[in-house]
């Protein structure tokens, strides 16, 4: 039987500006990746994130970005190696606090933005990354971009690592995601994206924006919570996967 994590980035808003539908969408996936302050969030939101999560069970994992709160860590930066483990181990150990504050387990690590996609081609970024957080905790789940640089020095370092997969972007022939400036770069449409989904996990393979069909691996499926039918989309999708005879389940039990 073929089995799949949904993670979704949450704990996005900041102060008094509200990004997402959380709370709607915590009894619909198993891990969360909560904003550690830099791109997005704030010291409250990640608190009452970490409960909201434990609250539902869903598995905890940091979300560093780049300090670029107006870009929503969306831009590149031109950063070294040493400034990108530095930021991680940073971001991770603000999490961190808040939840072994509220009795909670830190699971996982998931870069975000640009700097996930920097890291996804970059060596020498991917490898300071995986770095910071097995430095931090060994023990920790590395997620990344299916089959990218980042994957690779993950595993390299001695990390669980995850492929993840995106229900709402295209993908180029080289397997990266279609950038956000390219108009192809989006899916909207709410079947569409589904079906890319189940492909993705039952064929292992994305069909690429030129119609090539491109090998990766789906441990785990992205939903972005702050899309404008976020719920609704994540309801579809998971009664589709039961319907498929797709499991949904945590990454740690995947991996296991």
């Amino acid at each position: 039987m073929h089995t799949i994590d949904i993670n979704c980035d949450m704990g996005e808003s900041y102060g008094a500006y509200m990004i997402g539908a959380d709370e709607q969408l915590f009894p619909y996936i198993t891990s969360a990746n909560i904003a550690c302050g830099l791109h997005a969030g704030d010291p409250g939101v990640m608190r009452q994130s970490v409960q909201s999560a434990l609250k539902y069970g869903v598995k905890i994992g940091a979300h560093p970005g780049l300090p670029d709160i107006q870009g929503f860590g969306r831009r590149k930066m031109d950063i070294s190696a040493t400034e990108a483990y530095d930021l991680i181990t940073y971001q991770i150990g603000a999490l961190a606090a808040f939840v072994q504050q509220e009795g909670g387990v830190l699971h996982h690590v998931k870069p975000h933005g640009a700097l996930y996609n920097m890291a996804a081609q970059s060596q020498s970024l991917a490898e300071a990354i995986a770095q910071a957080i097995y430095r931090f905790d060994p023990k920790l789940i590395l997620y990344g971009l299916a089959g990218s640089a980042l994957i690779d020095a993950g595993k390299h370092i001695g990390l669980t690592v995850v492929n993840e997969v995106f229900a709402d972007r295209t993908y180029g022939d080289d397997g990266q995601l279609t950038s956000r400036s390219d108009p192809l770069a989006l899916i909207t449409d709410t079947e569409q994206a589904v079906r890319q989904v189940i492909h993705m996990i039952q064929q292992h393979s994305v069909i690429s924006t030129n119609g090539n069909s491109i090998p990766l691996i789906a441990d785990s499926v992205c939903i972005h919570g702050d899309g404008q039918h976020a719920v609704d989309f994540v309801k579809e999708l998971k009664s589709r996967l039961e319907a498929e005879h797709i499991r949904i389940q945590p990454v740690m039990q995947i991996k296991s």
